[in-house]
């Protein structure tokens, strides 16, 4: 009876030993898409209160900008030279802001109160 005990907790130990690596593998892995994301971006105040955003990088190049409700409607397109962004004629609501520079784009939630 010791003996059956005794192989219950070498198998038991083995199965979670062999699963948490598992895990942890699956864990740090980087994302295989080659992705980037572009540095230093800054998107302020959010939420928009007085109809105007910023929009910083680190590069600060010209930026493309498109603005989707959340139904996916595009709302803005504009090419950004400065750091300010027009929201004004936006209703109070959340909306899916997507900015590119240089061949690099990343999303953000943009709520307009």
């Amino acid at each position: 009876m010791a003996k059956n005990y005794f192989y219950i907790i070498i198998l038991l130990a083995f199965f979670f030993t062999v699963s948490s690596s598992a895990q942890d593998s699956k864990q740090t892995s980087k994302p295989q898409d080659g992705s980037a994301t572009i540095e230093g971006l800054s998107l302020y105040p959010n939420p928009v209160t007085n109809g105007k955003v910023y929009i910083t990088s680190k590069n600060d190049l010209e930026k493309e900008i498109i603005v989707f409700d959340l139904l996916g409607k595009k709302v803005i397109q504009t090419h950004l030279v400065s750091k300010e962004l027009n929201v004004a004629d936006l209703s109070p609501g959340v909306y899916i802001i997507k900015i590119s520079e240089q061949n690099v784009s990343a999303t953000r939630k943009l709520i307009i109160r």
